[in-house]
């Protein structure tokens, strides 16, 4: 019988040498906070603009500064992105670019002729746009409002409320001087626009309109027919929109009533004197929970 032969040593297995994982938040994350930041400085250049007495430019920063406010929210949520630290960077920035910005713009444009009473409509704008912000924070998370509720905002958003604000500049560059400039027309309007930001009138979201199918057609030729005016004519399509807006609102609020009394009918209770509070927000348009780091 044959000896047995030796067993192999068994070979020692090398641990493979991996490197070290990275550590941090992916770009992807970051990119909802990186556009708020962007609306920031929009808001903060649009200052500078004025200061230099281009107000044009100063007008465009601001809204350059509300499309980048329209598209963290969106992104946000696509990113499954919202954090708290998002929403408080949304809002403070909100302040800046939507408060700040066009009560310092039309301080400078209008408002100084009129000394004591123009610096308080400024502060009047700024001080507003800031209590709506804390109020739309305040509410978040608060009791559950019936559907009908999220399709309108508490007030005029705050994207929405400057451009109104800046409604008399954005006139004056398409009529000239001498018509919209005056301080007697600029204070109040300044001091009612800030009015209708803190106001509890509802009005009109368009996150959850829903267009039937039969009017799409006519919607996206709308949307060419603006498009193609605020290339030829883009001051005066600026103004034909905001003065839309403006009379909208009372058509929110009795939309608003009807919807709540019906409401109230279906539930077997008295509709007249009940309010439900809308949705409040601060954008035109996107109805966030705030971007996330």
């Amino acid at each position: 019988m044959g000896a047995v032969p030796p067993r192999p040593a068994p070979r020692l297995r090398q641990k493979r040498l991996r490197p070290p994982r990275l550590r941090g938040l992916p770009i992807s994350r970051l990119l909802p906070n990186m556009l708020t930041m962007l609306n920031l400085a929009s808001g903060m250049t649009g200052i500078r603009f004025a200061m230099e007495g281009k107000w044009k430019e100063a007008v465009l920063a601001i809204a350059v500064g509300a499309l980048f406010d329209l598209l963290d929210g969106y992104i946000a949520r696509m990113l499954n992105a919202q954090s708290k630290f998002g929403e408080e960077l949304d809002s403070l920035s909100d302040v800046v670019s939507f408060g700040v910005a066009p009560a310092m713009i039309l301080y400078l444009w209008a408002l100084a002729d009129a000394r004591t009473f123009g610096w308080m409509a400024a502060l009047v704008m700024g001080v507003c746009a800031a209590l709506r912000l804390a109020r739309f924070n305040t509410m978040l998370g608060a009791a559950e409002k019936p559907p009908f509720a999220y399709n309108y905002f508490t007030g005029v958003p705050a994207p929405a409320g400057a451009f109104l604000a800046l409604l008399p500049l954005i006139a004056t560059l398409e009529v000239g001087e001498g018509w919209f400039d005056s301080p007697v027309l600029v204070v109040p309007w300044t001091v009612g626009v800030a009015g209708l930001m803190i106001s509890a009138i509802p009005t009109f979201s368009l996150k959850g309109l829903r267009i039937p199918q039969r009017y799409v057609v006519f919607l996206l030729l709308g949307v060419g027919m603006t498009a193609a005016a605020m290339v030829s004519a883009p001051w005066a399509t600026l103004t034909v929109v905001g003065l839309a807006y403006l009379a909208s609102i009372p058509f929110s609020a009795k939309r608003y009533r009807t919807l709540a009394m019906e409401a109230a009918r279906l539930k077997g209770e008295p509709g007249e004197g009940e309010t439900v509070a809308p949705e409040a927000d601060t954008a035109a348009s996107a109805g966030k929970a705030g971007p996330a780091v």
